[in-house]
């Protein structure tokens, strides 16, 4: 099956007022589990490399993004490859050439003029591409080990209205909202504002995004894709599933030096947790 299109994907999701998981992939073994758990619930999904992930494997986006292409296309359900959280240019003018079919610009760090500046022209170079763009208005925190923003910090949750003329001024495709998510949350804990999330559904005429989502609780979860979310972005619960199983199979064998047998653990625990919220995700509407 040959690559699947993020947008289309998201905007199928959204036609039915529902959503597409999305999950962070670090190593092979993220991108085989997830298809693996796509395949078991019997839906697509969308693999995202960030440009973390990207700088983690020296900072060349190839070799991630050709394996977790050809292992999508293996796939026997719809799998389509996202670049994510890009704030280098150049890494997004890698973008197309390395089998993306979407980007994610952020910009969410700058102060709203520099912010709309920097997304219009990437907008305008990912069109001329052919690639669907996402973009962050309202700062969702906890990344790069930062503490999550407080709740009402300034710039801690998405304005409907500096959201609409963003939209519009910016040509992006789809806006990632901040309701109350946090990234790399390790407990399920966020509580999300469905009020905003309501108004930001009535004046926005795009695809809603929901970042951190790993550390949203089901019910908290599914009341956001009822609510209009139409494309749920998942990291940490993979690297919490994959680090438990590591550790568990290392305590179980101690002597074990070949790397499969823990690696396969950890594969095997992301595949079903991926499985599980894949089909969460897809069904909640």
């Amino acid at each position: 099956m040959a690559l699947a299109r993020s947008g289309t994907l998201v905007a199928d999701a959204a036609a039915r007022r529902g959503a597409v998981a999305a999950f962070n992939i670090i190593t092979l073994e993220h991108a085989e589990a997830v298809i693996s758990g796509a395949e078991a619930a019997g839906f697509p999904v969308i693999l995202q490399i960030s440009e973390n992930a990207v700088k983690y494997r020296q900072s060349q986006v190839l070799p991630l993004a050709r394996a977790a292409a050809e292992s999508a296309c293996a796939a026997s359900v719809p799998v389509a490859l996202h670049l994510d959280h890009v704030k280098s240019d150049a890494l997004l003018r890698q973008a197309a050439d390395a089998g993306f079919s979407s980007v994610m610009y952020d910009a969410a760090h700058l102060p709203y003029e520099k912010n709309l500046a920097a997304t219009r022209s990437a907008a305008d170079w990912a069109h001329s591409q052919g690639l669907w763009i996402e973009a962050e208005l309202g700062e969702v925190g906890g990344k790069d080990g930062a503490a999550p923003l407080d709740a009402h910090a300034p710039g801690a949750r998405t304005g409907p209205h500096e959201a609409a003329a963003y939209v519009a001024e910016s040509g992006v495709d789809a806006l990632a909202v901040a309701i109350g998510s946090s990234h790399a949350m390790t407990s399920r804990t966020a509580v999300l504002d469905h009020r905003l999330l309501g108004r930001l559904r009535e004046v926005l005429g795009v695809p809603l995004v929901l970042h951190g989502s790993s550390g949203v609780p089901d019910r908290e979860l599914s009341a956001a894709i009822t609510g209009g979310i139409a494309k749920v972005n998942i990291g940490t619960a993979l690297n919490i599933a994959m680090t438990t199983a590591i550790r568990e199979a290392l305590t179980t064998r101690p002597d074990a030096v070949d790397s499969r047998t823990y690696l396969g653990a950890g594969r095997q625990a992301m595949a079903e947790t991926a499985a599980s919220l894949i089909k969460l995700v897809a069904t909640a509407a």
